[in-house]
């Protein structure tokens, strides 16, 4: 029997290399994990994330004057300490940012979006205890931000993966056992489906499971005993020995520390700069990134017993309260009794209820952050106060008063130094603005018409300067200046006038004295349109080198006049 073979072969599926180098690539690929290291400037996080990475310190990083990146990165490879055989089971990277500034942590989903790296990201939050006044307010800070963060856009897949996320770190929590040497019975070695419920006051927060460790740095400044200034020392200046306040409140410290964390399912660490101290802390970061997946409550009967899940990196040490620079509290293991038995007189549940009022941000109820300031006072260094607020007097204001001031007082005006009192002693109503006698025997005014006189050649000329320097001298009885005296009026000589006035009269005079009229502006007018019009000048030269021409009439006129 033949069997019928398709004329045609098969075409090949498109792609084909493509797909093959994703299956290899899908079965070699590494997975990443990360840790966000938070903290406000210069509180250890640089020394964290090195130990972290088990990575030397630089010198640049120890530096407390160095410019941070908006957002530090460092990466390493993590392989089975137990194993040196093993391949590198993730690729470990660290993130860290300068302060809590909105234009910082705004960067961070953008590098770390909670929809695919959720399951992978641990949190540690960094407090310095060289400023412990401020560890509530940094922890509310970060805390809310984690919140938020892990809410992300809200999305159904990823709501999904923080319902996941929350049952891995819950299941963790109700799992937890104290390392021993001793070996387990099997039955305490098992996991079962069923597990009992959490204490009071446990995991009520941090709805998307983030694992969290808070990490209080110079823990070694807590038993200083020098006497430092206040906030160098841990406590700042209560930090001089081991008196019962001290004591008192470096525990209450604790206590409060613990409450919240107890809160989120957190740890508490304290670390010191040695290596030993903080390679503890390493330890236990690996324990919570590589823990396992929360248990299916329906793969297991409940009659079942299953087989315990090997931890990659088992966290081995116990849990520390007493050492104030090695505190190691993992999550889990905490509890308001535990807590309550470091001091008595503390109130686990109303720190709790404190903590409520400052998340809801509640008018008139006592916060956490109020009774944590009467705790630990604040003694950080306060900036200068700024000098009083200078506020000027207008300047129109200024300089209105100035101005009704200096013209009630005549020896305050400025003007005062250019002009002579005495002239305007007797000045006449007449005269408009500061002109007086001096104005009329000015020696530029003198010289002008003594030249303009002698160029003419006339013999009046000895009689005007003689006049003008008499008017200069001599005051006329009627009160005005002597200089309008002369010029203005006919009290002097007709000859003398005649002969002074021919050259600047005006020229509708016809006889050779002037009108009762006129006055010194006219006078002043007439001069200086003679002096600005050398035309008229000629004419009155002319007029008066002609032998008709009568002494008296320097403007030309004929004897019209006389005959009328």
């Amino acid at each position: 029997m033949e069997i019928s073979r398709s004329s045609t072969p098969e075409a090949p599926p498109q792609d084909l290399w493509s797909s093959i180098l994703d299956s290899v690539s899908s079965s070699r690929s590494i997975p990443s994990k990360q840790i966000l290291v938070l903290g406000q400037p210069s509180s250890g996080k640089s020394a964290i994330a090195s130990a972290l990475l088990q990575k030397p310190v630089s010198d640049e990083q120890k530096d407390d004057q160095r410019t941070d990146f908006a957002i530090g990165y460092d990466f390493a490879d993590v392989r089975d300490e137990a194993d040196e055989d093993t391949d590198t089971l993730a690729r470990l990277s660290v993130y860290t940012v300068p302060s809590s500034a909105a234009s910082y942590s705004a960067l961070l989903p953008h590098f770390l979006p909670p929809r695919s790296s959720l399951l992978q990201t641990l949190v540690v939050i960094v407090l310095d205890w060289t400023r412990p006044w401020t560890f509530v307010e940094e922890l509310e800070t970060w805390l809310t931000w984690i919140e938020t963060w892990s809410k992300g856009d809200g999305s159904r897949e990823l709501e999904i993966i923080r319902e996941e996320s929350r049952e891995r770190l819950q299941a963790h929590l109700q799992h937890y056992t104290e390392p021993s040497s001793d070996p387990l019975p099997a039955t305490n070695a098992t996991l079962t489906s069923t597990v009992l419920p959490l204490g009071p006051g446990t995991f009520t927060h941090n709805s998307a499971g983030v694992p969290i460790i808070v990490a209080c740095t110079k823990a070694d400044l807590i038993d200083d005993g020098n006497d430092m200034v206040a906030g160098t020392s841990g406590m700042g200046s209560m930090v001089k020995g081991k008196g019962g306040e001290w004591e008192e409140r470096t525990d209450g410290v604790m206590q409060v520390l613990r409450t919240i964390c107890l809160k989120y399912g957190a740890a508490l660490f304290y670390t010191t700069p040695l290596p030993a101290n903080l390679q503890v802390l390493r330890q236990y970061a690996l324990h919570l990134l590589f823990m396992p997946p929360a248990p299916s409550p329906g793969m297991v009967v409940a009659t079942e017993v299953q087989a315990p899940v090997r931890h990659i990196f088992p966290f081995t040490h116990k849990s520390n309260t007493l050492d104030r620079d090695r505190i190691v509290v993992p999550a889990g293991w905490d509890s308001w009794g535990k807590i309550a038995v470091l001091r008595d007189g503390f109130d686990a549940k109303m720190w709790g209820e404190a903590w409520e009022h400052d998340l809801d941000a509640e008018e008139g109820e006592a916060g956490a952050k109020k009774a944590y300031a009467n705790l630990v006072p604040d003694q950080g260094s306060k900036p200068a106060r700024l000098p009083p607020f200078n506020n000027p007097t207008p300047e129109q204001a200024f300089l209105a008063k100035n101005y009704d001031e200096n013209s009630k007082k005549s020896d305050r005006d400025p003007r005062g130094a250019f002009r002579n009192p005495q002239d305007f002693a007797g000045a006449a109503a007449g005269i408009v603005g500061p002109l007086g006698s001096s104005s009329f025997s000015l020696p530029n005014v003198e010289r002008a018409l003594s030249e303009m006189e002698t160029g003419m050649g006339g013999p009046a000329s000895t009689n005007l300067g003689a006049s003008v320097r008499l008017a200069g001298r001599t005051t006329a009885p009627s009160g005005r200046p002597a200089g309008l005296s002369a010029l203005g009026t006919s009290t002097a000589s007709p000859t003398s006038i005649s002969g002074a006035r021919s050259p600047i009269s005006p020229a509708g005079n016809a006889g050779g004295a002037l009108s009762p009229e006129a006055n010194g502006h006219e006078v002043l007018q007439n001069f200086f349109n003679r002096l600005l019009n050398p035309q008229d000048r000629a004419v009155a030269a002319a007029s008066r080198g002609s032998p008709s021409t009568s002494p008296s009439k320097p403007n030309g006129n004929t004897n019209e006049t006389e005959e009328s």
